[in-house]
């Protein structure tokens, strides 16, 4: 009996282990013709599942010029993946009770005109402010601080009331930024370098430069007809702002498991749907976009930025985790993610038989 069990426990360790293979197989045979079909120079990928790595790899080229292999290492901006770290922020502000989500924006900033009396820390957070999608005084080639990029949206009329719809604002989480700044009492970058990246072991993960050397950094290209170098943005944009790998983004999902840095609470919190004003909901939380794919259940973010791409998908229910980075603003990397991720999910259960 005991030597039937044992070869019994070999045998299912062996399926699994040819199955990871095979899946392995299948992730790297779909990537390279979606690189050849979409003529991505670089690409970078995890797949997790409880937290824990089961593929991570490298496919093409970091640096095109100087023929660089993209690795799990390589460093890519991930753009609006990284609104989930300035919500993560705000919602480390409200675990210490120092802010709560339904307080006034005006609390925080100084000098909001009366349109914005209504809008609080909840709708910046879920794009349902009204507010203008990109600040006019937002300028790629110029610094400035946050709270002044904000305040060039001041006169600028609201789209809709606080709360009557969705519609996706950049605006916004410069606002959060600046609460951040405010309320934390230091910059909001150093804030999430303190309270998240260095207790998370997340070292290559920071705020875009242009002026200082980061290793391991890859090219971002744009136009995939005509491969071209793609501008790279000096001002650090808050809605867009960091760079990362995807073994990084590996060790945040391992944390996402724990009450380490966000509760339990705090993150059901994060991925409910918001409600509007007329009761009905929209599929965006707090930082993350919630979804369905083929029934799995998904909360997500994408993220594009001049020469760059991202994609960082948990399926939530079923433990599973696949973060995509590729350095090309011309690509569907949604899809790319998405189709990963079937490879590994379980399929749909069957639909009962009709009696």
């Amino acid at each position: 009996m005991r030597h039937r069990r044992r070869r019994m426990v070999i045998a299912v360790a062996l399926s699994l282990a040819v199955t990871a293979v095979a899946q392995a197989d299948q992730t790297d045979d779909y990537i390279r013709t979606q690189m050849k079909r979409q003529r991505i120079p670089g690409l970078s990928l995890v797949v997790l599942r409880d937290g824990k790595i089961i593929k991570a790899a490298g496919y093409g080229l970091a640096n095109v010029k100087l023929d660089i292999p993209a690795t799990p290492e390589t460093v890519y901006k991930i753009g609006s993946v990284g609104k989930q770290f300035i919500a993560t922020g705000i919602m480390l502000l409200v675990q210490d009770r120092k802010l709560g989500l339904d307080d006034p924006i005006g609390k925080f900033l100084e000098g909001t005109p009366p349109t914005w009396n209504g809008i609080t820390i909840r709708h910046l957070l879920t794009h349902t402010s009204g507010m203008v999608t990109e600040a006019p005084g937002f300028e790629p080639f110029r610094f400035r601080s946050d709270a002044d990029v904000v305040r060039t949206a001041y006169p600028v009329p609201l789209h809709f009331e606080p709360g009557e719809k969705w519609e996706y604002c950049n605006t916004s989480y410069f606002a959060l930024a600046d609460v951040i700044r405010k309320v934390a009492g230091r910059p909001w970058d150093k804030y999430l370098s303190d309270r998240v990246f260095k207790p998370a072991g997340m070292n290559a993960t920071r705020t875009t430069t242009t002026t200082e050397s980061v290793p391991n950094r890859a090219v971002g290209y744009t136009d995939n007809d005509k491969l071209q170098d793609a501008t790279d943005w000096p001002a650090v944009r808050p809605s867009g702002a960091f760079l990362s790998t995807v073994l990084d983004l590996a060790k945040w999902d391992a944390l996402l498991y724990t009450n380490s840095i966000l509760t339990d609470s705090t993150r059901r919190q994060m991925w409910t749907p918001v409600t509007l004003n007329d009761g009905t909901s929209y599929p965006y939380g707090l930082g993350w976009a919630i979804d369905s794919v083929k029934g799995h259940r998904e909360v997500h973010h994408s993220g594009g930025i001049p020469g760059f791409l991202s994609e960082f998908a948990r399926f939530v229910d079923d433990r599973l985790t696949v973060a995509v980075l590729l350095n090309l603003d011309d690509a569907d990397v949604k899809t790319i993610a998405r189709d990963v991720a079937t490879l590994y999910l379980p399929p749909p259960e069957p639909a009962p038989a009709a009696r």
